[in-house]
């Protein structure tokens, strides 16, 4: 045998040339199988016979540099080539072309110690050529492979930019995101070892990045206690520009690349707790498990409120003095607080940023240790020392589930009187979802429930009205027409809805069927008059828009005519006819007018239609229903 085998590539193969297939010619899933069983992979006639399990699920990619020991024998089990003789692993990076192609499509579907048995036809390993004198031309060839390890190389992003070698894995799965915080060590060199920036450990938030581009580019891609090497080209590190030397930091000439290992070391979570950014959550120290507080949920904790000059405010639950005890969603702390704490954990610190508008607002505020100023941004540190969960309907017999409703739609109804529509909204919500599923009810129990599902969804149909919300609205007085089909009331407030969408047909389907049935009632009549004047305004705005596109377009057909007039200074064709004995001239000018008034005509009734069809149709569906 030949020691100083050297395994060609497939760049050295002809025959792999003339195919030049890549690694995606072939599916993504790898084939499942048990130990000894043989399946053909690929589409290019690769067979892969397991002979040891690996661990874990992971395979490696394209551009990842494997380390394997390997037998290559001939189909008649003459060996050719062995890297356990040699007693030295074979490294190579997979998928770029350094081994045959069956290689590159066989040990990608490897996991880290497996031994696979590959059977390679002559075509995906050294074809018509062969490798003299060892392979003969067309060999079909075998190679027992084993998986010991693999460093994985990625193009962060997608351009060449950023290739990360990751030199030591992570834990977990989770990666930083633009708003955390993130402590790292770093080293830079140039590509000829010198070095020009280090650190033993820096802080910097991933949107605003630091050094270079690609440090925050990379960290967005790493797991707690990663370690990579970074290969960065000049549009990630310093550009055409390069980077002067300071301090202790040595310059970067214009168009240098980077070679930056980097270790993250930990980081700190920084959440949106509201929509609008107005409400941040950074998280100081992991808490456990994974409940969370809902609303209505008693919650113990400590927290300390702070101005952003560092003016101490409140101070509760500190110097042995008891937690600070309040109920989720009660008004009993600030909005921006209320919020935050409902997303921590026990165990939990976070610092909390708020915005005035979920804080104290425009106006000043007295607190306990200083007065807050108004529109002030406000920090509080708070620690969840434990909190007690509302019971939730599926800890609650029937019974229970039907008090609890009843409970929240009076908290609901308080809350409506008050003004608080987004409050009472979740009220009635809350409500609902607590008699939504009545199978296991009473006969009894199920005509309470019936009850209050109407009366909550009507009045949380009021709520949305009140936010402008709609659709909401029209979908929860349906909801009440599922259960009573002549609710006034339901018919009255979806007729508000319909209204306001300008579905106006199917409003008034809706307060002529609410005047069928009570035809005295007096906020019907009144949102009758209101749909009338609605009509009137809208077929007033249709004719003022119908009669300007006509306006335009019998000016454009005069512009037509008179620069055909000028140009031909033609006579008007005329038409002979006898009707009962007489003539009529009929010239081609009044032919068009008389075309322009039909296909006018013909255009308006087509978006009219238009207009109200989708309307009808709905009207036709709500009709039947009722």
């Amino acid at each position: 045998m030949d020691e100083d085998f050297e395994f060609p590539s497939s760049s050295n193969n002809a025959a792999a040339e003339e195919m030049d297939m890549g690694m995606d010619d072939f599916p993504e899933s790898d084939p499942i199988l048990k130990v000894d069983e043989e399946k053909e992979i690929g589409k290019s006639g690769i067979k892969k016979k397991l002979l040891r399990e690996g661990e874990g699920w992971e395979n490696p990619n394209k551009g990842d540099e494997v380390e394997v020991h390997y037998v290559g024998t001939l189909l008649d089990g003459t060996q050719f080539d062995s890297s356990r003789d040699r007693g030295t692993p074979f490294k190579f990076k997979l998928g770029e072309g350094q081994v045959i192609k069956g290689w590159d499509e066989g040990i990608k579907t490897m996991k880290k110690g497996e031994k696979a048995l590959f059977t390679v036809p002559p075509e995906m390993a050294y074809g018509e050529s062969g490798s003299p004198p060892t392979i003969p031309p067309n060999a079909t060839l075998q190679f027992e492979v084993e998986l010991l390890s693999w460093i994985s190389v990625k193009d962060i992003c997608k351009d060449g930019g950023i290739f990360k070698k990751i030199l030591v894995e992570g834990e977990g799965w989770q990666n930083p995101k633009d708003l955390d915080e993130v402590f790292v060590k770093y080293e830079a060199r140039l590509e000829d070892g010198t070095l020009v920036s280090k650190s033993d450990g820096v802080e910097f938030t991933v949107k605003d990045g630091y050094f270079c581009p690609a440090l925050a580019k990379a960290v967005k891609t790493m797991k707690k206690g990663e370690k990579v090497l970074l290969t960065v080209k000049p549009q990630y590190a310093f550009g055409e520009t390069g980077k002067a030397a300071s301090g202790d930091e040595g310059g970067v000439p214009p168009n240098a690349a980077l070679q930056i290992n980097l270790e993250l070391i930990s980081w700190k979570i920084i959440s949106e707790v509201t929509k609008d950014k107005k409400v941040l959550k950074k998280i100081l120290k992991e808490g456990e498990g994974y409940e969370r507080p809902n609303d209505g949920a008693l919650v113990k904790v400590k927290l300390m409120g702070k101005l952003q000059d560092g003016t101490v405010f409140v101070k509760k639950g500190h110097d042995e003095e008891e937690p600070f005890e309040f109920k989720i969603d009660e008004e009993q702390v600030i909005d921006g607080l209320d919020r935050a704490v409902k997303t921590m954990k026990k165990g939990e610190i976070s610092l909390i940023t708020i915005q005035p508008e979920y804080a104290f607002g425009v106006s000043e505020s007295p607190q306990e240790l200083a007065v807050v100023p108004a529109n002030s941004i406000v920090y509080y540190e708070v620690e969840m020392i434990s909190f007690e969960k509302e019971k939730e309907s599926w800890d609650m017999n029937t019974q229970e589930k039907i008090e609890a409703a009843g409970k929240k739609k009076e908290e609901g109804n308080v809350l409506f009187k008050a003004g608080k529509y987004v409050r009472a909204s979740k009220r009635y919500e809350k409500a609902v979802s607590f008699i939504d599923y009545d199978s296991s009810f009473s006969d009894d129990e199920k005509q309470q429930a019936k009850l209050l599902k109407v009366s909550c969804n009507l009045n949380n149909a009021a709520c949305k009205l009140k936010l402008k919300e709609y659709k909401e609205a029209e979908k929860l007085c349906s909801k009440v027409l599922e259960i009573d089909s002549k609710n006034v009331k339901a018919l009255y407030r979806r007729a508000q809805a319909y209204i306001q969408l300008v579905e106006l047909d199917l409003a008034e389907l809706d307060v002529k069927k609410a005047l069928e049935i009570d035809p005295d009632n007096r906020d019907v009549k009144l949102e009758y008059k209101v749909l009338k004047e609605k009509i009137k305004e809208y077929n007033k705005k249709d004719a003022q828009f119908y009669g300007n596109i006509f306006a335009k377009m019998n000016k454009l057909e005069q512009a037509k005519s008179a620069s055909a007039g000028a140009k031909n200074e033609a006579t008007p064709m005329a038409i002979d006819n006898n009707i009962h004995g007489g003539k009529l001239r009929i010239t081609i000018s009044s032919i068009r007018a008389k075309a322009n008034s039909c296909w006018a005509a013909m255009v308006l009734a087509v978006m009219a239609g238009f207009r109200r069809l989708s309307t009808r149709l709905t009207s036709t569906r709500v009709a039947e229903a009722h």
